[in-house]
């Protein structure tokens, strides 16, 4: 049964930031998340009033608050909503002040990645559920002392005497004869862990240092169990300040200090299997690293495992099988770890394995193949006979690491690298990876401003009739004009923006440019038939609930005629949920805009859907179109595109010609447009406009 979506708010003045905390809450797997956003303290506020959030991120630099007094005034406002600070400033001393007033969790944002967020906010939660528990208990417990009969006490220090109350004696099992008045029957029965703290606490209270003796200690009960007991007193002094008497009670907590004791266990370890959690892991990795620190020659590994397709599981048989899978693999890891390890889940299924001590490499190495191979055994749940694999980053420490974070932070990055090499496998962190990271953080870092400043360009490829011979219109490409690196192509930075929700300003920004310009060259030059323009439409554009009003808005704004826009989009993004696509299709054709089928035959096209497409052109991926004399089953495969264009009412647009030879052949097959090196490459806009000038012929 899926679980009810976890309602955010964030209080964030920057857009970037905004869409950077939606991105990553859309990515969680295993959870839920709905997102509202408003970017003034005091909106925040009034939202908090209405109710019905589950968790708060917080800001600290707000234009209407700022520091630590943001926190304090949301705090206040909500002291039921956990808050979790997410902040640029990177200040210990602040991050320990909001979480000593209140805070959750505080987190700097450029250390934020999904997973740390998605735990942050899980966690948050958790934690404030516990408290509120514990405070429940506490309200009961201190209830049940008001009404109970404790045990009394009165010594006289003078004479070592100590009187019992009958309560006290029966609250350990025994008859007023049994217990003389001795100090001896009191401390003798204190657990020997406990004894000497009670002694010092005692004598604590009588040289002034502590107002009020208050201990907790273990007494040993008449049949040898030991329950908690809290003994309260207070002593009296003579004139020259010596205690002579010290008198006080005698309650047994222990069902307190069980409750204590289950949801600190509950805090620091996962509900579902029973393994340390995240909180516990990081405490354990803490303390690695602390040893490592005092000896040099201390050395440990994390393991950061991650199940491959586990998706599958539960969408085919469910997310009980799933749920009792994760359970079934947990026991299984228990059953090799050596005493000093730990083996923690994460959250979803992540799961991590700290390796402590090891002598070197390969201990850590082998404890990855010994995982592979358990893990590789079919699991039989419940009739199922289910296979998983995992892929394993490793991360060793040799002393150079100062934060739990960045060890398992290096872990995951090692882990992903494990699952791009094809899954089932292993690999170690090193400083290659590293500086793959830095870079991508940086190359993210760099889109941002350069969507803030304003530095991406459109070029225009032209796109040819192969009936006529002549430019038709053209297909809008962006370039990022770095102001360090120069121009780069979009390879160079497109699947950073994709991943970042970036590509959604830029590809809104190629929209108006292409439609401006067009419009432009339609009325400078005098054209038989206007030209039309292509452009790139993003799954994630695609996925924009404004994305037909930003469309007609930009039309209108730009002065171009719908039907001289055509929107490319790729098999991919539509078959991800064909009925959905083929609905939002209808809406973007009814504007009348042109729709074009991006690199068909390179992705998982399904031709059940295909005729219901509502799209205008196919376009033939550039890997069969340079294949094509070379290759005569290239040939009959586009050959086959333009035979299925044609048959469903569509025309056929060939990607990548770049010899004469390419031309003759398309034009033999009936393919109607063309689009390569052969007639030009992508240019600026000056040089396009010179092209449309020359009124070439092919």
């Amino acid at each position: 049964m899926n679980q009810p979506p976890i309602h955010v708010l964030l209080v964030e003045d920057s857009p970037g930031d905004a869409q950077l905390v939606d991105r990553y809450l859309k990515k969680a797997e295993h959870a839920s998340f709905e997102l509202e956003h408003v970017d003034r303290l005091s909106k925040g506020l009034g939202r908090l009033r209405k109710g019905g959030i589950d968790v708060l991120l917080l800001d600290l630099t707000l234009p209407d608050s700022k520091g630590i007094e943001t926190f304090d005034k949301a705090f206040s406002a909500a002291p039921e909503v956990p808050i979790v600070v997410m902040t640029g400033i990177d200040d210990t001393r602040l991050a320990l002040r909001a979480v000593r007033d209140g805070a959750q969790d505080y987190l700097v944002k450029r250390q934020v990645d999904t997973a740390l967020l998605v735990r942050s906010i899980r966690y948050a939660i958790e934690r404030k559920h516990a408290e509120e528990k514990f405070r429940q208990s506490e309200e009961r417990y201190a209830l049940a002392v008001d009404g109970a009969n404790d045990g009394v006490w009165d010594w006289d220090l003078k004479a070592d005497e100590i009187f019992y109350s009958h309560r006290w004696k029966s609250m350990l099992g025994y008859r007023d004869k049994d217990i003389q008045a001795s100090p001896d029957e009191w401390f003798s029965r204190v657990h020997p862990d406990d004894v000497e703290r009670l002694r010092k606490e005692i004598e604590s209270h009588f040289s002034g240092r502590a107002e009020h003796l208050q201990s907790e200690f273990r007494m040993r009960l008449r049949d040898g169990t030991y329950r908690w007991m809290l003994s309260r007193g207070i002593a009296l002094s003579d004139e020259a300040g010596e205690p002579y008497r010290i008198a006080g009670s005698l309650t047994d907590i222990h069902a307190r200090k069980m409750t204590e004791q289950q949801l600190l266990h509950d805090a620091m370890h996962d509900a579902l299997t029973g393994l340390p959690n995240w909180a516990l892991f990081m405490d354990r990795l803490g303390i690695a690293i602390a040893q490592s620190k005092r000896r040099k020659e201390h050395r440990f590994a994390v393991l950061f495992l991650d199940l491959d397709r586990f998706k599958n599981v539960n969408d085919g048989l469910g997310h009980t099988v799933g749920d009792r899978l994760l359970v079934a693999i947990s026991r299984r890891l228990r059953t090799f770890l050596r005493p000093g390890d730990t083996v923690a889940r994460l959250g979803g299924d992540e799961f991590a394995i700290l390796a402590n001590p090891i002598d070197g490499l390969a201990d850590a190495t082998r404890i990855a193949e010994r995982i592979h191979q358990e893990l590789g055994r079919a699991f039989d749940l419940d009739g199922h006979e289910v296979f998983t694999s995992t892929s394993i980053g490793i991360a060793l420490s040799f002393g150079e690491y100062d934060r739990p974070e960045d060890v398992l932070r290096d872990a995951d990055t090692a882990m992903y690298r494990a699952k791009s090499l094809g899954k089932a496998r292993h690999a170690i962190f090193d400083q290659e990876m590293h500086r793959r990271a830095v870079e991508l953080l940086r190359l993210e870092t760099d889109l941002r401003r350069g969507v803030e400043r304003q530095e991406f360009r459109t070029h225009y490829q032209p796109i040819v009739s192969l009936m006529s011979g002549e430019i038709e219109g053209f297909e809008a490409l962006v370039r990022w004009q770095h102001p360090e690196r120069g121009l780069l192509l979009p390879i160079d930075f497109l699947s950073v923006a994709e991943e970042t929700g970036l590509i959604v300003p830029i590809g809104w920004g190629v929209l108006r440019d292409a439609c401006r310009q067009m419009a432009e060259w339609n009325r400078k030059y005098a054209l038989t038939q206007p030209l039309a323009v292509n452009v790139n439409l993003s799954g994630r554009q695609f996925l924009q609930p404004d994305l037909i009003d930003q469309i007609q808005d930009i039309l209108a704004a730009e002065g171009l005629e719908a039907d001289r826009l055509r929107l490319e989009i790729t098999e991919g993004i539509i078959m991800e949920d064909a009925d959905s696509a083929v609905a939002r299709l209808e809406q973007l054709r009814e504007l009348g805009v042109q729709l074009h089928l991006d690199d068909f035959g390179t992705g998982y096209s399904s031709l059940s859907h295909l005729h219901r497409l509502p799209t205008h052109t196919i376009k033939i991926d550039r890997s069969f179109v340079s294949r094509m004399n070379a290759s005569d089953g290239d040939t009959e495969i586009v050959a086959t595109i333009v035979s299925l264009a044609r048959s469903l009412g569509m025309q056929a647009a060939a990607e990548g010609l770049e010899t004469a030879g390419q031309l003759a052949t398309l034009r033999g097959l009936d393919c109607d447009y063309g689009q390569g090196f052969f007639f030009s490459k992508p240019v600026d806009p000056q040089a396009a406009g010179q092209l449309i000038a020359r009124e070439l012929r092919w």
